[in-house]
């Protein structure tokens, strides 16, 4: 047998329980819910009929529904000003964290103690009590200023991160775990020849961190949007469990909603993967480039 072949099995031997599981209990819900999104579900006294409406909730929800598309576009924008700012606001934490500094273990747990205990009924009812938001946001005027200079469009979106810049906090506590991995992960010897060869500090993170460190970026971007996209706080997601139990549209139309709004990840995380993929190594197998070889002494 091989290596690649040997590595090929160990693999699937790792991820054969996922594989199972997802046999086992999600293959078939998935599909009733493919199906669903093309019917018309009724809950009658003598159980749950259906009808068949071909793409009916499709075309309802991407063309005439007043408030669906509208609450996904202004989301999207949201997301889209949160995600760097969680993956920024992570890395600088994890840089600092990462110096030889006393109690880092505390300052870890710290950070990582509000995803914890930051359940959806948690969150949802710190954000009842107002705890998520900055009150001085309010009180100096900056909301005011932000519509009136840039215009409701444009600052809608970032005035909603920063009434909630106390949820980024939140959710930085997994990124900063998987940047001080990666840090951990960076050979200490690089360092010390850089600074032998007089780099500064400025001059060794862009040539030296945020190089061994994008991997991880992409890793934690991509964890962010999901998290931030199926998060409890989302209101695209509370307007799908809405139609979810209202009469005139149901089960199967919110069904609908659920796959329009997964393929919407689905692309951006597409998006996501095709700016932060591994391009050297595409360089690499384009040049046909191979590992050296030792033989008889020689390299060839």
């Amino acid at each position: 047998m091989t290596n690649q072949r040997k590595n090929t099995l160990t693999g699937l031997l790792f991820i054969s329980p996922w594989l199972i599981g997802f046999l086992f209990f999600m293959a078939y819900p998935i599909y009733s819910s493919l199906k669903m999104s093309f019917e018309k579900v009724f809950i009658t006294p003598e159980g749950i009929q259906s009808e068949f409406v071909k793409l009916d909730n499709y075309q309802y929800a991407l063309f005439k529904d007043p408030y669906f598309m509208d609450e996904v576009f202004n989301f999207t924008k949201t997301v889209i000003l949160m995600v760097p700012i969680v993956v920024i606001f992570s890395m600088i934490v994890a840089l600092l964290i990462n110096q030889p500094i006393k109690m880092k273990g505390m300052f870890r747990a710290v950070f990582f103690l509000p995803v914890v205990i930051s359940s959806g009924a948690v969150i949802n009812e710190l954000f009842a009590q107002g705890a998520g938001t900055i009150p001085m946001v309010e009180q100096y005027g900056i909301v005011t200023m932000l519509k009136d200079s840039l215009g409701p469009g444009l600052a809608d979106p970032i005035i909603e991160v920063i009434q909630k810049f106390i949820l980024i906090l939140w959710f930085s506590g997994v990124q900063i775990l998987i940047f001080l991995a990666g840090l951990q992960k960076i050979n200490r010897s690089i360092y010390e020849a850089a600074a032998i060869d007089g780099a500064s500090p400025w001059e060794t993170f862009w040539k030296i961190t945020l190089p061994g460190l994008k991997p991880f970026i992409l890793v934690n971007l991509i964890y962010t949007t999901v998290d931030l996209f199926t998060n409890s706080v989302n209101d695209v997601i509370k307007l799908i469990k809405e139609n979810m139990f209202k009469i005139e549209t149901g089960f199967g139309y919110a069904t609908a909603l659920s796959w329009i709004y997964q393929g919407l990840i689905l692309l951006i995380l597409l998006v996501i993967f095709f700016f932060f993929r591994n391009k050297e190594g595409k360089k690499e197998r384009k040049l046909g480039y191979r590992k050296p070889r030792v033989k008889r002494g020689t390299v060839s």
